[in-house]
């Protein structure tokens, strides 16, 4: 499996490109923004995009989404329903943000804890971690040990929980319940901010250790 961060929009949010070394086949994950940039890209990698990821709803994570699903006329996978409530409020979220207005979609499908992502030889599992968001799922691919936590835990830090639908609760109970006993082996990129893996988090992370 490779992969490319490609930060994205004021945020620095980390959308991430994977692609399977064999097809080139490729999923891109989290396009918060800069469209074009995201484009440019993938033209770049000589990859083909099969599918969109989301790990959840908001608009630095999901605000490119739309639009290059409909240029690459590709699905978009979206978090658990239960952060269906943050796309329907997109337009509000970008006033809230500063951005440019952000039109509401509607994903083609649903995720939930079990499901199973194939992108060429590669295959990503789905967990449901709430707590940032009440529907907000990680992306775990075990043979290359390589987690993909959107906004649930960072290097020296975890996930905000002052937005609505938020949980500290929730999201300590995920990182500790779900995301921990995967191994402290499992290198993690965050929605923002450098990699870190589970170990050095469990014994450094403020929040956890």
């Amino acid at each position: 499996m490779k992969y490319e961060i490609l930060p994205v929009t004021a945020f620095n949010q980390n959308c991430s490109l994977i692609w399977c070394e064999r097809t080139h086949q490729a999923v891109l994950i989290d396009p918060g923004g800069d469209a074009d940039k995201l484009t440019a890209a993938i033209n770049h990698k000589k990859v083909t995009i099969s599918k969109i990821l989301l790990t959840h709803g908001h608009l630095d994570h999901v605000g490119a989404a739309a639009q290059l699903a409909k240029h690459f006329q590709v699905p978009i996978h979206d978090p658990a329903v239960e952060d269906r409530f943050l796309l329907e409020k997109l337009p509000i979220q970008s006033k809230m943000f500063g951005l440019d207005e952000c039109q509401p979609f509607e994903p083609t499908c649903w995720l939930k804890e079990g499901d199973e992502i194939t992108i060429g030889d590669i295959k990503l599992m789905v967990l449901h971690c709430p707590g940032h968001t009440p529907g907000h799922i990680v992306f775990i691919n075990r043979k290359d040990r390589l987690a993909l936590v959107g906004d649930v835990i960072f290097h020296g830090s975890v996930g905000r929980t002052d937005f609505p639908g938020s949980s500290h609760s929730q999201l300590i109970s995920s990182i500790r319940n779900k995301l921990l006993p995967l191994g402290d082996d499992i290198t993690f990129i965050p929605g923002h901010g450098k990699i870190s893996t589970f170990g050095d988090e469990r014994k450094h992370n403020p929040f956890i250790s």
